[in-house]
């Protein structure tokens, strides 16, 4: 197979011929007793979707998608960094978009789509994502924070944006609206702070220790105990095996999409749940994302913020209290708790968060 001419990135023929024989002759456990998923993703699931990526599965679709955006790299404080910039009204707020984990930029690029040009859109990829190495520095969100104020305003000339962040993206989202008030025209936050149960002086209201407590259910925070403590045995599992990555990451985003395990994958296909695990096969990036999770100390450490906030609740954390929000964000806007639209906020529900972005924009403009 010809590679494309100015192709950023492309899977050898032969990298794919060596990921189908590994699916095709994976062993699968026997089903635990017990109801659907509740001790993980069930085989009948695991098997549809390994005959899937090892069959009609068309990752070159993907892959001409991916080539088709405008892709650089920016080399910072922290070490190279990967971001798409995808071009729109220059009148309009630029806006800075962060993933979080177990997702890539790649899921945030249908809210670029939604957006339709009314404003340039940037995606970075977190250091150990997808295309940007892992930096030489223990991962930490304010330095991530500085380095992407530095992409948007030294680099790209943005002097003036906007940011919105998921997962561990919303606390590099905090910290920088929280470090740079001037030039954070606003932040849209559908993963809001949890900061204050870690601020001095802040005495937390039963219905907000309440809501913290359940948001620490141990029931889904297994995984993370993992990632965090023995990262590198994890890693070597699943970066030895496509089915345990598949099972792993397939996991997550049927436990955290809208509706929960209930329904699967929320509005999400089956062929986008394998767009993101591949991406994660093909870039071998599984062990260094799991940096997020061993390293940072400073995710509730952002200054308080004031830039002009706007406050979208994900369904996944419905029961955020509006109170918990404002002793985080000084400048709360709107408060909104969205209808559809859970863990992954914007690839499950891009024309709503789209929305938002423009109203806020209008706002603060």
């Amino acid at each position: 197979m010809t590679i494309p001419p100015n192709a950023f990135f492309h899977v050898s023929p032969a990298d794919l011929k060596s990921l189908h024989r590994r699916l095709r002759s994976a062993v699968l456990p026997e089903q635990s007793p017990g109801e659907d998923w509740s001790r993980g993703i069930p085989t009948r699931v695991l098997q549809r979707l390994i005959e899937r990526w090892a069959g009609d599965y068309d990752w070159r679709a993907h892959e001409r998608l991916l080539n088709r955006e405008a892709h650089d790299s920016y080399r910072s404080a922290i070490g190279p960094l990967h971001y798409v910039q995808r071009s729109g009204d220059e009148a309009k707020l630029p806006l800075l978009a962060i993933h979080g984990w177990p997702y890539s930029y790649a899921q945030l690029l249908p809210l670029a789509d939604a957006l339709n040009g009314e404003h340039t859109v940037i995606l970075p990829s977190l250091p150990g994502f997808a295309h940007s190495p892992a930096s030489t520095q223990p991962f930490s969100a304010r330095r991530i924070a500085e380095a992407l104020h530095s992409l948007m305003v030294d680099h790209l000339g943005h002097h003036r944006y906007i940011v919105y962040g998921e997962d561990m993206g919303a606390p590099v989202a905090d910290w920088i609206a929280g470090l740079y008030p001037g030039p954070v025209a606003g932040i849209l936050a559908s993963h809001p702070s949890y900061s204050a149960q870690a601020r001095p002086g802040v005495l937390l209201t039963q219905d907000e220790r309440a809501f913290l407590r359940q948001a620490r259910d141990p029931l889904e925070s297994g995984y993370a105990h993992q990632q965090g403590t023995r990262p590198d045995t994890l890693a070597v599992a699943l970066l030895d095996s496509p089915v345990g990555l598949l099972a792993w990451l397939a996991e997550k985003v049927a436990a955290w999409s809208d509706g929960g395990h209930a329904s699967e994958f929320g509005g999400l296909s089956d062929d986008a749940v394998l767009d993101l695990v591949s991406l994660y096969w093909h870039t071998r990036s599984i062990g260094t994302s799991f940096r997020s999770y061993a390293e940072p100390s400073d995710f509730d450490d952002h200054p308080l913020v004031a830039a002009p906030a706007s406050i979208l609740i994900n369904t996944h954390e419905r029961g955020y209290p509006r109170s918990l929000a404002e002793k985080s964000y000084t400048g709360i806007r709107a408060f909104q708790r969205l209808e559809r639209g859970g863990h992954f906020t914007a690839w499950e529900n891009p024309a709503e968060i789209a929305t938002a972005i423009r109203q806020h924009a209008q706002c603060v403009t």
